[in-house]
């Protein structure tokens, strides 16, 4: 009789202990967690697709303004090669200018009265001669500084043609990327519209507000193996026991997410895949 008593016990207690383990849910909470899940999956997939789409044109911007600088880099070269060459020829003309005077200055020693005078056109002519060597040594460091410039010139060329061949496949790239995953997109984003009219408009702003401030964007998160799974931070194991129970929407103590359980999170996956 006794044993019968104790095996009654031990039943009833097992049964107390199941209870315990498995406590009663609130469809209503349960659904929201739901919806809130499945909308953070949609939500991060479509962050995803922009972060891949999102590096390119970023890629092809980069590109652009490097051929667009490439270009006005060579402008700047051509315009000074224009303005080294007018120097050179004016001094050109200027060493003609310097030559006539010579002459004249020759001619004129051929009828003075006296040395004071011969001296004096001859400090003319060697003014003349200095004048023209200082010309031709300026024409000649502005023919090397041209030479110069023409070789910077074929260089940004082909650094610009090579640039022009990048960014075409990054743009041709860009299109496929663009039109394989707009439709992708565009699908998923009206997943994520459909969960939103099941989550209340409160539960649906605090959402949008943690996604806003997260770096990765995640604002509902499954525990994972005791922690959160945002912020990595320890759950104690009272609070754990309340996420399971599904009765209320619980955040994480220290980086402020929504926590779900592997049920909730077992529940919107299949929810997405139907």
């Amino acid at each position: 009789m006794a044993k019968k008593v104790s095996a009654k016990k031990a039943a009833a207690e097992a049964q107390e202990a199941q209870v315990i383990l498995r406590p009663e849910v609130d469809q209503a909470i349960e659904k929201r967690l739901v919806a809130l899940y499945t909308l953070q999956c949609v939500d991060s997939e479509i962050d995803k697709i922009r972060i891949i789409r999102g590096e390119l044109p970023q890629a092809v911007q980069d590109l652009e303004d490097e051929v667009a600088g490439l270009d006005t880099r060579i402008e700047n070269y051509t315009a000074e090669i224009k303005e080294t060459e007018a120097a050179i020829k004016a001094r050109n003309a200027e060493i003609v200018d310097h030559g006539e005077q010579i002459k004249k200055y020759q001619k004129q020693q051929e009828n003075v009265r006296n040395n004071r005078e011969y001296e004096s056109l001859n400090k003319e002519v060697e003014f003349q001669t200095l004048e023209i060597e200082l010309c031709e040594r300026k024409n000649k460091e502005g023919q090397a500084h041209v030479k110069e410039l023409k070789q910077h010139i074929e260089a940004a060329k082909l650094l610009k043609e090579n640039r022009l061949k990048d960014l075409d496949a990054k743009r041709e790239e860009l299109t496929s990327i663009t039109a394989e995953t707009e439709k992708d997109e565009a699908r998923l984003a009206e997943k994520s519209k459909e969960q939103a009219q099941y989550i209340d408009d409160r539960y649906l702003a605090g959402y949008k507000r943690i996604r806003e401030s997260a770096r990765n964007g995640l604002a509902v998160v499954q525990i994972d193996r005791g922690s959160c799974g945002g912020c990595f931070s320890s759950i104690p194991p009272q609070r754990q026991m309340e996420i399971k129970m599904h009765k209320k929407v619980i955040v994480c103590e220290n980086c402020g997410r929504i926590l779900v359980d592997d049920d909730i999170a077992a529940k919107a996956k299949a929810h997405l895949e139907s």
